[in-house]
């Protein structure tokens, strides 16, 4: 557990799959209030699983400030069940609310992410997507060493309206 010099009262712990109702309040407004910036609607998480499944190479952190949930991220390995891709992963479901952006929430939650994949021997690389204008988005990640590789025009289309998406990677090794 990770606490921020700046805030004393934060913590990034890893959510379990228990927690999939705290979980889905708190990502529910984010896919609402913030619903440009995410591939999900709330129709499409309505009955989804939890996005993790509580392991090494598949969890999700949550930052608490005063108790109260403030950002979660999520990581999964892309070769759970291909051995081709086992030595990548994927950092999604970034979200910070509003009330708590502009503390180095997102920073701290994306750097404690990295630390734990580092500690898993056989994954090289975090890979993510961004909504291509989501550009406070783009720079924390770049930021944190992540590098665009990539670029999908009209990759989401969400009332009538079509947004580019980026993909990024950060190498491991």
């Amino acid at each position: 557990m990770r606490e921020n010099k700046k805030m004393d009262n934060l913590k990034i712990i890893e959510i379990k799959s228990d927690q999939i109702e705290q979980y889905k309040n708190f990502l529910n407004s984010g896919l609402i209030n913030d619903e440009e910036n995410f591939r999900i609607t709330p129709n499409d998480d309505l009955n989804a699983p939890f996005p993790t499944k509580d392991k090494s190479d598949s969890f999700t952190l949550s930052a608490y400030v005063d108790n109260e949930l403030a950002g979660v991220v999520s990581f999964g390995r892309y070769g759970s069940d291909r051995e081709k891709l086992r030595h990548k992963g994927i950092l999604f479901r970034m979200y910070v609310s509003e009330k708590f952006r502009g503390k180095g929430i997102a920073k701290m939650l994306i750097e404690e992410l990295v630390e734990r994949v580092k500690g898993i021997s056989d994954i090289e690389q975090i890979n993510l997507t961004v909504i291509s204008n989501n550009e406070n988005a783009k720079k924390l990640y770049e930021k944190q060493g992540f590098v665009t590789f990539g670029s999908e025009k009209n990759a989401i289309k969400w009332k009538n309206k079509y947004f580019n998406e980026d993909q990024m990677t950060l190498k491991l090794i």
